[in-house]
């Protein structure tokens, strides 16, 4: 079973009849789900995320102490432990995930605070430039099992995606990225007799292009570890994820290396014509740095778009 799926039959079992017949006076103030650090928040869990931090629970966020007061938190917190230990044949843990509590009852501002740095969702130019892309796909993932206050399912809807001027500032650099690593500097360093650098600019070309895929299919890229199965399932270009596996697992002596060449040109043909989909650039050619410089000069907002093409990676 997905820890969503568990974590929902575990609530509709227990949370929702604790909250109904010991919470009433709660029930306006309180949102219910699961969301934020985790596996099972993405639904990426299989048999090996049981192995660790994996367990029937929810969280509860509530309103700041001015609408539900510390003793009220406090009570609600100790109801919640007192639910079942075990549930579906999978325990809670006595310890603490990583990171700090990740279920159970959670202040909304702290939550989000604590991801990105604001307490209601509200970025500045500099957080939307600089807030590590994964924080936004943990406070964007997961699902709400209800919000009768909405503030959680407000907060949500405004960190659903970038703001255009920023998704175009973050096409433009990584998109300049793919181009010095990929097209120019991967032969090059082959040229030099560096194989481990002709690695790294794979390295780096493959996470610049995802970046790009992720983008231009609006949605948050997360933790690298869950990055490529996130990138399977995407709607647009989700086939070159298995081009970029290859790129990456492949070495770079002689067939091996032209192919690779090849491949990174493919990748970035396959973006090309998606940025012309999205009439994103006005560019007509193949070299992904006028592209970028295209993408950045669309931009509308005259600050973002005169701030240094690399400022958003």
């Amino acid at each position: 079973m997905k820890g969503i799926e568990l974590s929902r039959a575990f609530f509709e079992e227990y949370g929702k009849p604790m909250l109904e017949q010991d919470f009433t006076e709660l029930l306006p103030y309180v949102a219910a789900g699961l969301f934020g650090s985790g596996s099972e928040c993405f639904g990426f869990d299989d048999t090996v995320s049981a192995d660790h931090d994996f367990e029937a629970g929810f969280c509860l966020f509530l309103p700041g102490e001015d609408i539900v007061d510390r003793r009220t938190a406090f009570q609600l917190e100790r109801a919640y432990a007192k639910l079942p230990k075990e549930f579906m044949g999978y325990r809670k843990s006595l310890l603490s995930p990583v990171g700090g509590a990740r279920r159970g009852v959670l202040r909304t501002d702290e939550f989000f605070t604590e991801k990105l740095g604001t307490p209601d969702g509200s970025l500045t130019l500099q957080q939307w430039l600089t807030v590590p892309e994964q924080a936004l796909a943990e406070a964007t993932n997961g699902v709400l099992f209800f919000d009768n206050y909405g503030e959680v399912s407000r907060i949500r809807e405004a960190l659903a995606f970038y703001p255009e001027a920023i998704r175009r500032k973050k096409l433009a650099g990584n998109l300049l990225l793919m181009a010095q690593s990929g097209q120019y500097n991967y032969k090059r360093c082959l040229d030099h007799g560096e194989e481990a650098a002709a690695q790294l600019a794979v390295f780096e070309f493959v996470n610049s292009a995802m970046a790009v895929t992720f983008l231009l299919n609006y949605q948050y890229k997360p933790y690298y570890k869950w990055s490529f199965r996130a990138m399977r399932a995407l709607p647009k270009l989700a086939l070159n994820a298995e081009i970029m596996e290859y790129l990456l697992t492949t070495g770079n002596e002689g067939e091996t290396a032209e192919e690779k060449y090849y491949a990174i040109e493919g990748i970035a043909a396959d973006i090309i014509d998606e940025l012309a989909e999205q009439e994103l650039t006005n560019a007509i050619c193949g070299d992904l740095e006028k592209h970028a410089y295209s993408v950045n000069d669309g931009i509308e907002d005259g600050e973002i778009r005169n701030l240094h093409i690399l400022a958003a990676v």
